[in-house]
């Protein structure tokens, strides 16, 4: 999942965004927009400003800490757009729906076409847009919120003991038992073998769950537009499906980075150090490794074209042929629609509107309100 940045010093505007449940949030520089699938086939929409915690404190800008920043601000982020594409789930659930069930994947909607005049986005065909704001329901999203809230606090808790405690619980009961005394570095490259096999094995094993899977193709939704805008071409549909659903800056491949860079962090642990003391040391010293982790990331990002840099990014790539999954047409409007979104709230395109001459219906102020409503 790609993470969006401040533009090159080339000039290249740089976007990301996010897979999310039966939608796509996309970032610009300044703003974000979350585009979401119901199961009738409107798009519940979510956009806002993004003030970026280097523009208000400088000190975000330094090497290393500027990873930090951005990491924990798109999770922020990617938070709020889960937790808004989860009210939907909800909202469609307690309606009888469900988002993943509602069209069988690769169908098209099951909508009507719009009437002549309304307000639909320009570039891809597709359902009409419907806003948030009366849609899922007070307590609909109060659920979602405590139900999304609570999976984060368990994911995170589950990451530290499948990702950091058990490999380093092996690694000792392996030195102990099998190999004898290891070196530093032995010690190190076991510990880290383990976390990339139990890495590998966890996203193989979610690959395999249908639900997953969708999102996964949203994933890839979100790469092929992210490639379409990024070579300029119109937002379309055909434009879209023409790119790789594979992407250098993608959040696959940032993790793959912190794989590598936890090996050499860690390494200053001392190795005779109590248990608790070296899985303590871990925990402390994630936020430097996602700081290192970030700066290798954009810097093989910008000079990919290099023999060197061209193999740091190709195991990224290879991961992401299972994170994502090529999308269907309905997925690549989706995230054309949540793009769109994000650059009309950093202003980089212009607000939808109405055919000149043309009366305003309630509907399309509906649609209206759907383009201009923020969080």
């Amino acid at each position: 999942m790609s993470s969006s940045k401040p533009a090159s010093p080339e000039g290249e505007l740089l976007v990301g965004g996010q897979a999310l449940i039966e939608g796509v949030m996309m970032r610009s520089p300044g703003a974000y927009g979350v585009a979401v699938r119901r199961p009738d086939g409107t798009l519940a929409l979510q956009r806002g400003k993004v003030v970026s915690l280097a523009r208000r404190h400088p000190i975000w800008k330094l090497p290393l800490l500027r990873g930090i920043a951005v990491l924990f601000q798109s999770l922020a982020i990617g938070i709020r757009a889960l937790n808004f594409s989860a009210e939907q789930a909800i909202a469609a659930a307690e309606a009888g729906g469900d988002p993943a069930a509602a069209r069988p994947p690769g169908a098209p909607p099951a909508t009507a076409a719009p009437a002549a005049g309304s307000l639909v986005p320009s570039s891809p065909a597709g359902a009409p847009l419907d806003s948030h704001a009366a849609g899922a329901g007070t307590a609909a999203a109060d659920r979602s919120g405590w139900a999304v809230a609570g999976s984060m606090a368990l994911g995170l808790a589950l990451g530290a003991v499948v990702f950091l405690l058990l490999p380093l619980w092996l690694t000792q009961l392996a030195e102990r038992h099998v190999f004898g005394t290891l070196s530093g570095l032995a010690f190190n490259l076991l510990d880290g073998g383990l976390r990339a096999l139990f890495f590998l094995a966890y996203l193989y094993g979610i690959s395999r769950l249908r639900e997953i899977h969708r999102v996964f193709m949203y994933h890839g939704a979100e790469h092929k537009v992210v490639w379409t805008y990024e070579r300029r071409l119109p937002l379309t549909v055909d434009n879209a499906r023409a790119q790789s659903r594979l992407h250098p800056r993608c959040g696959t491949s940032f993790l793959l980075f912190v794989l590598l860079v936890s090996i050499l962090v860690f390494a200053l642990i001392p190795k005779t150090a109590p248990f608790l003391v070296k899985f303590g040391g871990r925990l402390l010293l994630v936020p430097v490794i996602a700081g290192l982790s970030y700066e290798v990331l954009r810097l093989t990002a910008r000079r990919r074209a290099a023999p060197l840099f061209a193999a740091l990014v190709f195991p990224g790539l290879q991961l992401q042929k299972i994170t994502t999954q090529e999308p269907t047409d309905d997925m690549l409007a989706v995230a054309i629609v949540a793009l769109e979104e994000a650059l009309r709230e950093d202003g980089l395109l212009p607000e939808a509107s109405a055919p000149a001459g043309a009366a305003p219906q309630p509907e399309e102020a509906a649609a209206l309100a759907a383009a201009t409503w923020g969080p």
